[in-house]
């Protein structure tokens, strides 16, 4: 079930910044598919909500993919936005994601450092152990936070931010997100989507100054009702 305005759950709003959990399927900004994007019901949401006549501004800071869920912060103001970019450029906005995979890590927790070639024509990223022409340099840090009867469940921090980045960089360790069937999973979820949720956010206000700390809550699902 895909967000609409009716179903839409805000995690955090104010003059200046509005933040969502994103539901599997939702697409965060306006693709080939031609599917109304998040961000476009975001914007709905506030010009009912507060009555607002004309065209609503609203900034897209970051995204995650499609079949991903989890927390997506936006800008509801031109110097929110601004100041929230060059926050995620200096790595001061802190994002923590959840993830079901298959199979028990190597090791209980690990930073994993590769180098991932995105291949647009497939849409999907290639991990190697050693630089090559057009890689880019990958990093996260991971620990296993409970072990489930056929999964485990991770906590993973990123340092970088790369295409496709924690599907890819799992698998190659041959631990792959439940339901991603792009990235080695055998079997797809019933809904679409993958075991791969942005659970925790963290940053300095980029207006106020105050400490914002938000927990997503997680989807509800057999497997991530286990994980709770």
């Amino acid at each position: 079930m895909r967000t609409t305005i009716e179903n839409i759950q805000i995690l955090y709003e104010d003059n200046h910044i509005i933040i969502v959990n994103k539901r599997v399927g939702d697409i965060v900004q306006g693709d080939k598919t031609g599917d109304t994007p998040l961000s476009e019901i975001v914007k709905q949401y506030i010009q009912i909500k507060y009555q607002k006549p004309g065209n609503v501004f609203l900034g897209v800071v970051h995204r995650i993919d499609r079949p991903t869920s989890g927390i997506i912060l936006f800008a509801r103001t031109s110097k929110a936005l601004e100041r929230l970019n060059e926050m995620l450029r200096e790595k001061k906005i802190e994002k923590t994601y959840w993830a079901v995979i298959k199979n028990n890590p190597p090791k209980e927790s690990d930073t994993l450092i590769n180098f991932l070639i995105k291949n647009p024509k497939n849409n999907k990223s290639t991990t190697f152990s050693t630089e090559k022409e057009g890689s880019k340099k990958a990093i996260l840090h991971y620990k296993l936070l409970k072990k489930l009867d056929n999964y485990a469940l991770l906590e993973i921090n990123l340092e970088t931010g790369r295409h496709h980045q924690i599907r890819c960089q799992l698998a190659s360790i041959g631990c792959p997100i439940k339901g991603d069937l792009k990235y080695g999973f055998p079997r797809s979820n019933a809904d679409g989507g993958i075991h791969l949720h942005a659970r925790k956010i963290e940053f300095i206000h980029p207006v106020s100054n105050q400490h914002i700390s938000i927990l997503a809550p997680l989807p509800v699902d057999p497997i991530w009702n286990l994980c709770e």
